[in-house]
């Protein structure tokens, strides 16, 4: 066999992991997906399994922002389906981690961004935002929103996924510390609807989503669109 015909792994359609490992290098954890596994692994299936769901509604979006993004590494599932997604964290620690680990062929922005201090610059097709909410102070959570509503287009979709109230007494310490606006159902979906004239709620327990009992659910996701005006 010529060298140019070679293999390296027994089974010649494997040679393509070689290749990306020498092309690409090998994909590392970021500061927070790291401390998940080393943890509690399962977790980390489930954090990856809502980035999954946002990646399918939001499929074949242009510009999408992503709120609260931490070490972005469930952001590359989002941006698999999309044009391109713009990342922020209020931590500038996170951001550069994320900047650290990123693959540059990948199609994400990184910037350090309070949501609390005003909309981001530019206009977004959609916005996301995973286990942010419940860290946001009551008092706050109107101004939070507003400002990523103001950053979306007059078509624009947001989505919001935030652990349950219910699901608290099962909850971590360490997730406890700063889960201080966590909800149940009605309450988000309300929230939401002085934004938005359109909101669906979807529960989730562990990596399934589904339309069940919400006192039952450890987790929601609330999709949003139709944009009122404020």
């Amino acid at each position: 066999m010529s060298q140019s015909n070679a293999t390296r792994t027994v089974e010649a359609q494997y040679e393509d992991c070689l290749t990306v490992d020498e092309v690409h290098g090998r994909a590392r954890f970021g500061v927070m997906s790291n401390q998940v596994w080393h943890d509690d692994p399962k977790r980390l299936v489930f954090v990856l399994s809502r980035y999954k769901f946002v990646a399918k509604m939001l499929a074949g979006r242009n510009r999408v922002l992503e709120v609260g993004c931490a070490d972005a590494f469930g952001t590359r599932l989002v941006q698999a389906e999309v044009g391109r997604v713009t990342a922020l964290d209020m931590d500038p620690l996170f951001i550069a981690d994320a900047r650290d680990n990123m693959d540059p062929d990948f199609r994400i922005n990184l910037d350090v961004h309070n949501m609390l201090d005003g909309p981001y610059s530019g206009t977004f097709d959609a916005a996301y935002s995973l286990d942010v909410l419940e860290h946001i102070d009551r008092k706050d959570e109107t101004r939070f929103l507003a400002n990523i509503s103001a950053s979306l287009s007059d078509q624009g979709t947001l989505i919001i996924g935030m652990p349950s109230l219910s699901s608290q007494e099962h909850a971590s310490p360490q997730s406890k510390i700063g889960h201080i606006n966590c909800k149940h159902a009605p309450d988000l979906k309300a929230l939401l609807e002085r934004f938005f004239h359109n909101v669906f709620i979807f529960s989730m327990n562990d990596e399934v989503v589904h339309t069940g009992f919400y006192p039952m659910s450890h987790y929601y996701f609330a999709l949003c669109c139709g944009k009122r005006d404020t």
